[in-house]
């Protein structure tokens, strides 16, 4: 079902950048977009989980720089079945993680410095296998892939938008095609929003499922509700600087502290998901 989604959100990139280059540049550009669009999605299905590692600045993190980490990680991917992923450090005070990979042969769990310092050993045991369930549960495809897609349509969105100022578009032998501006400047409104309202479609339910399973897998759901409790107030008072298209990977929004962020937000409220966990005890 995840590879159908995987499959389907890549197709519903290619329309919409082939309608962007219809929109700008006629038959030849949606050609050049269909082009372009094939590209995006090849390195987004097999280099998925490396272009989220590089959109959020993470960097590997050796066993021996934190063992207990890592005996946590690797106990708690015994009991999902799954291979112990690769594990990475993402450079932020915040308290946050994020699974990533398009599947649990090729998964990597990441962690914010932040998220040690803040929790104790029970709250990050459950963090941890929150992230190991989004593993074992085969949602870290999607989620990669549009993280990586988002990051790509907004950059193409942000060049139409250089273009725009700088004079693309214009036909100048006929004082400016107009179609084309208008063209223009709804792909630049409308493609960041697509690409929000792709996270939004992927979010909200594997959250609740992820939660449920990494309660299981922790053998208590206590950790895991204390710790989202924790997470969310640090949010919302220690920025982290991280690419939007990514926000949906991480446990916790880490954009909760800027109000515009929560209307946008890829999450079910925390108040619920703790609510749902406090049910299975």
């Amino acid at each position: 079902m995840n590879n159908f989604r995987a499959w389907l959100l890549m197709g519903l990139l290619t329309v919409l950048l082939v309608l962007i280059g219809n929109a700008v540049a006629g038959s030849s550009g949606a050609f050049l977009f269909f082009l372009i669009a094939l590209g995006m999605n090849f390195f987004g299905y097999y280099f998925s989980d490396r272009i989220a590692i590089a959109m959020t600045g993470s960097q590997p993190l050796a066993e021996h720089e934190a063992p207990e980490l890592y005996a946590m990680i690797r106990n708690l991917a015994q009991r999902a079945g799954i291979p112990m992923p690769r594990v990475y450090r993402t450079p932020s005070p915040q308290p946050n993680a994020f699974a990533t990979g398009r599947n649990p042969a090729n998964a990597a769990v990441a962690v914010t410095d932040g998220l040690m310092q803040l929790l104790n050993r029970s709250e990050v045991e459950g963090v941890l296998a929150h992230e190991i369930a989004h593993i074992k549960n085969r949602d870290v495809l999607v989620g990669t892939i549009a993280a990586a897609l988002a990051g790509a349509i907004t950059m193409i969105a942000n060049a139409l938008q250089w273009g725009l100022i700088f004079g693309a578009g214009r036909d100048d032998e006929e004082g400016g095609n107009p179609l084309s501006l208008v063209g223009t400047l709804l792909m630049i409104i409308l493609a960041p929003l697509a690409a929000t309202l792709i996270q939004l479609a992927i979010s909200r339910a594997r959250e609740f499922e992820a939660d449920a399973t990494g309660a299981r897998l922790a053998g208590s759901p206590h950790g895991l509700a204390n710790a989202l409790l924790k997470l969310e107030r640090a949010a919302q008072h220690i920025p982290m600087q991280v690419n939007p298209a990514t926000s949906h990977l991480f446990i916790v929004n880490p954009l909760t502290a800027e109000s515009f962020a929560r209307l946008f937000s890829t999450h079910p409220p925390i108040a619920e998901r703790v609510r749902r966990l406090q049910q299975m005890q």
